[in-house]
């Protein structure tokens, strides 16, 4: 079987697999299937650390200048909370079918103790959040089993994770496993960026200065600029601003609350600055936005 038809194949079961989504994700939390014929403009959104497969349809990305396209060829890895613009290709006949999956930093920590120090592990490296790197047939493979156990209960919770840990492997000695690395060392500029941002989506809703995350890195403030950049492919302030925004605009949609009471939650002192700031990244008003995604 090629890779094409392989893809083909895997997008099926996905598509088959949707309706037993909830009980899969009882028993593998750290799965989610991804499946949808509507294409999406570009549009901002905020993605968690994770690793998104796609075998079918495509989806490109923008951060600032940096443009990525993510599809049956390239995978998504990002190890760090990221605000970026996003815009998905799909329809009926070439859907958007894929899986993403949670890293599980105990389970990473323990596949790098079972690695050792092995000489034949040298991992690409990574500086950057968010990375694309080739999806292999190792990959395809495991996917294809790993989407044949979620069929059955049982098969799902025994083996699925051992699935994954495999797939996780495959990333890892692949040309961004670097990326991977970064998120359990305590010593690289990465890893204290990502430090930055956990205080970050802490603390979001205080008045957190640049020279407080500055110190929180342990790096002067042009070093910090310079490192914050590097990771993110943005400034910490357009960083900042963009997390609360995201969070205001998930307070509206999924807890009903009105923009004043979003704004005031995320760190605003002010409900009008809050709504010129939401339109000019989101491109609508607030209450516009949040009926869009309610589907009113």
């Amino acid at each position: 079987m090629n890779r094409e038809d392989i893809c083909a194949l895997l997008t099926e079961k996905i598509k088959q697999l949707k309706n037993k989504e909830q009980s899969i994700n009882s028993l593998l939390p750290d799965i989610q299937l991804l499946y949808g014929t509507q294409p999406y403009g570009r549009t901002p959104v905020m993605y968690r650390p994770g690793i998104v497969f796609l075998f079918s349809g495509y989806k490109i990305g923008y951060i600032n200048e940096r443009t990525f396209r993510y599809d049956a060829n390239e995978y998504l890895l990002l190890t760090v909370p990221l605000p970026f613009e996003c815009e998905t290709f799909a329809t009926e006949d070439a859907p958007l079918a894929g899986l993403r999956v949670d890293v599980d930093i105990l389970q990473l920590q323990e596949l790098l103790m079972d690695i050792g120090e092995d000489p034949l592990f040298r991992p690409g490296m990574a500086e950057s959040g968010i990375n694309s790197a080739t999806l292999s047939e190792e990959i395809l493979c495991a996917a294809e089993r790993l989407l044949d156990v979620m069929e059955r209960p049982l098969d799902a919770r025994i083996l699925g994770k051992q699935i994954v840990r495999e797939m996780l492997y495959h990333v890892l000695i692949g040309p961004r496993g670097g990326a991977l690395m970064a998120l359990v060392s305590r010593q690289t500029h990465f890893s204290q960026i990502s430090r930055v941002l956990k205080r970050i989506e802490g603390q979001y809703t205080e008045a957190l200065s640049v020279d407080q995350l500055a110190a929180e890195a342990n790096m002067s403030l042009s070093a910090f600029h310079h490192n914050f950049k590097a990771v993110t492919s943005t400034s910490p302030l357009q960083y900042l601003k963009a997390y609360r925004l995201h969070k205001a605009r998930m307070m509206m949609v999924h807890d009903g609350l009105k923009a004043s009471a979003a704004a005031m939650q995320v760190g605003y002192e002010s409900a009008s600055q809050f709504s010129r700031e939401f339109k000019r990244y989101f491109g609508i008003t607030p209450g516009e936005d949040a009926a869009r995604l309610r589907g009113i």
